[in-house]
């Protein structure tokens, strides 16, 4: 899938930190994710680890005889860096020391490998520096341990071939292939970016253990009232209008902040933001996706670099495309079958269709079959919907530019909130959420995240606006026409976005990994995978068409 053979080649004149070579003993795969791709993400485990780290990272400078904080060593010729996290000195000998979260591990080396290879890094780059060093220890803050660690020659060399093996791995364009059924996986705070059940599953089949099913503890904080204002308090942020406080909430809390018509935000709550990876979303008041602010852009660049090389060729265009429409087309009928009334013969046709997507071998045979579909689903939308007397609900196709009827409307804004959160789990996965597979590359046109959604616009969009009107959460003084298009009030917006909310919270059977999950999980999973089909780690897009 494209020619890759240039990723990576600056990597050898990178030094190798000492932290990361102990992760790639570890695990290969999070050491690859982590330093090439620049994947994080916490859980309780590295959150205690930090607090450790954070009792002896207070650096200090040199005093003879007396423990040294925070040491930060590098070495062009053994092509490392380290920071240690104190140094105990007699002397020209000296003493690394490691700290480590929880309790000293009861085998015989009262050690653990990836712990051992990262003092022994760090005792290199002290040798290398002019001073003697034959052992180390490893501080365990759990048990208040401290154990010893001889720094042998074959300790040594497992180090250096360790270091080398990682320098080696970062010229791949893809990561090292996930651990199998490993005890490690459900520990890792990487699980559900590494996607190794699912990967695995993917690629040979078996049984998914569901690690990676953990739910957000982040969520979008929607501003909506005109006038209204973000800014910063400590660390949250503050919601407040004719001053009156509306809101608060945490930043560890906050996903992504959403500001809908004249709303808007200040100057250091948008730095905030942006420091810690939220990103500002900006909609007009009649639900335009204006576009969003966002920090530094993420690191992954060879994402980036498979996904624009993989959309010059036209096979693997296509495999992805005829997916995303085919899944598509399967979900309306679903859709429609479960909720509407249509004929046992639009069902049918639409099944067919659906075969059609799947084996269309143009993008232009594709686009005809879609719009058929379109014709079909959006002929018989009206079938899904209940207590139309109360109100002209009377859907006969779908517009957009303007929207001829409330329904109309209703769909606009759900789709640009669907499209609004493809947007920002793609660039925030790694990719360039402007250039896509089946859209075309337009100025202001997120197309990836177009393409994205599309098997998800039967699923969460249309269901939303299906259940909000038959539920009566959406009545006819919701909506107003101004010059023959029509518009949701701004009061409906917020009935809305609640009710759009609960359908990402939703939890459904994942249709291929029997698994259960949330349909916001759900949408960072699907972009992760495609990455998993670009970087030919899967055979096959990922799929997703619910019963």
């Amino acid at each position: 899938m494209g020619d890759s053979s240039a990723l990576g080649g600056r990597h050898q004149a990178l030094l190798v930190p000492a932290r990361m070579v102990a992760a790639y003993c570890y695990c290969p795969r999070s050491a690859y994710l982590e330093w090439v791709q620049g994947e994080w993400a916490d859980n309780r485990e590295t959150e205690e680890g930090k607090l450790v780290h954070q009792s002896v990272a207070r650096p200090e400078g040199p005093k003879a005889e007396q423990p040294t904080r925070a040491v930060h060593l590098a070495s062009e010729k053994l092509g490392l860096v380290a920071v240690v996290d104190l140094l105990e000195r007699g002397g020209k000998k000296v003493v690394p020391v490691e700290y480590k979260r929880g309790k000293k591990p009861p085998n015989p080396e009262q050690s653990r490998e990836p712990e051992r290879v990262q003092l022994a890094a760090q005792a290199l780059l002290l040798r290398e520096a002019g001073y003697t060093v034959t052992e180390g220890i490893i501080y365990y803050a759990g048990s208040r341990d401290r154990v010893r660690v001889r720094i042998t020659e074959q300790l040594v060399e497992k180090t250096l071939a360790y270091a080398q093996a990682l320098r080696e791995a970062v010229q791949n364009p893809s990561p090292p292939p996930p651990l199998v059924d490993s005890p490690k996986c459900p520990r890792c705070s990487l699980v559900g970016i590494c996607l190794p059940e699912e990967t695995n599953f993917l690629r040979q089949g078996g049984q998914v253990r569901p690690l990676a099913v953990a739910e957000p503890q982040r969520f979008p904080l929607y501003v909506q009232k005109p006038g209204a204002r973000v800014q910063l308090d400590g660390e949250q942020l503050v919601v407040e209008a004719e001053g009156q406080k509306l809101a608060a909430a945490g930043l560890e809390t906050i996903s992504q902040v959403v500001l809908l018509g004249n709303a808007h935000i200040t100057t250091p709550a948008t730095h905030a933001c942006l420091s810690r990876g939220i990103p500002v979303v900006f909609l007009s008041g009649t639900g335009w996706f204006y576009g969003y602010a966002r920090g530094l852009a993420h690191r992954n660049a060879t994402l980036r670099v498979l996904q624009y090389a993989c959309a010059g060729e036209p096979a693997v265009r296509q495999r992805i495309v005829n997916t995303l429409i085919g899944d598509k087309i399967a979900n309306s009928r679903v859709l429609l079958r479960r909720n509407g009334k249509a004929s046992a013969q639009v069902l049918a046709e639409l099944a067919e269709l659906v075969r059609q997507a799947r084996a269309a071998q143009d993008l232009q045979e594709l686009m005809g079959i879609e719009a058929r579909a379109a014709q079909l689903y959006f002929q018989n939308f009206a079938s899904m919907l209940k207590g139309q007397e109360a109100f002209v609900f009377n859907f006969q196709a779908r517009t957009r530019r303007p929207p001829a009827d409330p329904v109309n409307a209703l769909l606009s804004f759900l789709y640009t909130l669907l499209l609004k959160d493809f947007t920002v789990t793609a660039e925030v996965v790694g990719f360039d959420p402007f250039f896509g597979f089946l859209h075309a590359p337009r100025h202001g046109k997120p197309a990836l995240a177009l393409d994205l959604m599309e098997p998800f616009r039967p699923l969460v969009a249309e269901s939303v606006a299906v259940t909000v009107i038959n539920n009566g959460e959406v009545k006819p003084g919701d909506f107003w026409e101004r010059e023959g298009a029509w518009l949701l009030r701004p009061e409906a917006r917020r009935t809305v976005v609640e009710a759009y909310q609960r359908r990402l919270a939703a939890q459904i059977t994942h249709p291929v990994f029997g698994y259960r999950v949330s349909y916001r999980r759900l949408f960072e999973m699907q972009v992760r995978l495609l990455g998993r089909f670009l970087a030919q780690e899967i055979p096959h897009p990922p799929e997703l068409v619910v019963r």
